[in-house]
């Protein structure tokens, strides 16, 4: 199976199941294809210490290896830059400026420039996403919206619709809502929701590239223990039962299957590729390199901290309703949330991976440019 088969068979199964799962149930599959979403149907379980404990220490102790082997790695070897000098192009510092007007715009509230603070996630990140790329020309003389402009601009479309993918699975467990979306007619809330959506893969991936940039941040990562190609073919097909079951589920019990619609997609697709012989984001660590993995991880994080920076205030915004771990807010976001945005970063990767022509490796050719 291709490319384009996978891709075929992940979006059916993505979109499929959790509706064939409600259907199974006898629940009403009105409310999950309301367009826009107005009603509210989940009853969210109250804040639980025990399971904010158990996940919080899983949470802690996934990264703990990787976090220790670089540490070990930068100990050993001190990392220096070999970049004589960083100087930012000027369309860099218009990128700067441009970010800075707009988040002082989202941010305050004057009446005359109401209609205008209700759409600035879209130039925040338009200025965040030239920024990011700005430093890594910066530091590589090069980067993907210079270099690379044809699959840089493919992106916005792709994000616009793998973003739409995530508000349907959101449906089912409810987990944010967007404030003021009632009043929204259907055309209105896709015109208004796909051109904030469309930025969400380039600003992973220029972070991604940017993140590369920096040898130290990744350090000892391509020479961890092997995983064996038999060991992941084996594990792959007890991962695509485990995502095909989750997603079927997420409807009927959304409270303790919420996590899925992070971790769901990504398990389903990668676990495809793994049993038909296809490269995947897992691919490396058959020779024992965690660097791509970390790298997607770690910027979906850093941009899932400007997103929620970004959002705390502004006045269109969205908020969130987490079973039993809502508490210990950073901006809107409960603190153990963040945690589903390592996920999200392997599965913007492997989006654009299985979707695009260009295979993205998380930015390693600049690694290896710098090494």
């Amino acid at each position: 199976m291709g490319r384009g088969g996978i891709a075929i068979v992940s979006l059916a199964l993505i979109l499929g199941l959790p509706l064939f799962g409600v259907l199974l149930a006898g629940k009403p599959l009105g409310r999950y294809l309301e367009f826009p979403p107005r009603t509210s149907y989940v009853e969210h379980e109250p804040f639980s210490w025990p399971v904010f404990l158990v996940l919080g220490l899983l949470i802690g102790l996934l990264p703990g290896p990787i976090l220790f082997r670089i540490l070990v790695s930068r100990l050993r070897k001190r990392f220096t830059s070999d970049v004589s000098r960083f100087t930012l192009p000027w369309w860099g510092w218009l990128g700067i400026g441009w970010t800075g007007l707009w988040w002082a715009l989202a941010w305050t509230r004057v009446l005359w420039m109401a209609p205008l603070q209700e759409h600035t996630f879209t130039p925040l990140w338009l200025g965040y996403i030239v920024t990011v790329n700005a430093c890594t020309f910066a530091r590589v003389g090069r980067c993907m919206m210079v270099d690379r402009p044809r699959y840089f601009l493919s992106l916005f479309p792709l994000s616009a619709a793998f973003w739409w993918l995530f508000e349907y699975l959101n449906r089912f467990v409810q987990n944010w809502y967007y404030i003021g979306v009632g009043d929204l007619s259907s055309l209105e809330y896709v015109l208004q929701a796909t051109i904030p959506f469309s930025t969400v893969l380039p600003a992973v991936f220029g972070t991604a590239e940017l993140l590369t940039s920096y040898p130290a941040i990744s350090a000892g990562l391509d020479r961890l223990k092997p995983i064996p190609v038999q060991y992941q073919r084996s594990v792959s097909w007890v991962l695509l039962l485990t995502s095909c079951l989750g997603l079927l589920g997420i409807g009927l019990w959304p409270n303790y299957l919420f996590p899925l619609i992070w971790v769901g997609p990504l398990l389903l697709v990668v676990s495809l590729q793994i049993v038909t012989g296809s490269t995947s984001i897992l691919s490396p660590l058959d020779q024992g390199d965690w660097r791509g993995v970390w790298i997607a991880a770690l910027s979906a994080l850093i941009c899932g901290l400007f997103w929620e920076l970004w959002n705390w205030k502004s006045l269109a915004h969205w908020e969130y309703a987490i079973p039993f771990v809502h508490r210990y807010q950073l901006f809107e976001m409960p603190l153990l949330g963040y945690a589903g945005y390592l996920p999200f970063g392997l599965e913007c990767i492997t989006v654009a991976n299985l979707c695009l022509s260009r295979q993205f490796a998380g930015g390693v050719e600049y690694y290896r440019l710098r090494s």
